[in-house]
């Protein structure tokens, strides 16, 4: 399967260069409708909580080590 939009990634830039180490890394679970968001691998989270937004922040002491949003495709615009 070929990107054929490559501008929609090139968007995620500016978020890249601020997060932890420049690093992102991005998986999605259809099943789960689960987006993993990673800011260093291997992570091993030692405390995490569960946001308001149904967000949970994951720590490796008191670094976010990475998020995980839960109902990710009902976040979408649809229009976009």
């Amino acid at each position: 399967m070929a990107i054929a939009d490559f501008q929609e990634y090139l968007r995620l830039i500016p978020a890249v260069n601020r997060s932890p180490q420049h690093a992102v890394w991005l998986s999605y679970d259809t099943e789960a409708d689960t987006l993993y968001v990673n800011f260093k691998k291997p992570s091993y989270a030692t405390n995490s909580e569960l946001t308001d937004e149904d967000i949970i922040v994951r720590y490796e002491g008191e670094t976010v080590i990475g998020f995980t949003v839960l109902h990710a495709g009902k976040r979408v615009n649809k229009t976009a």
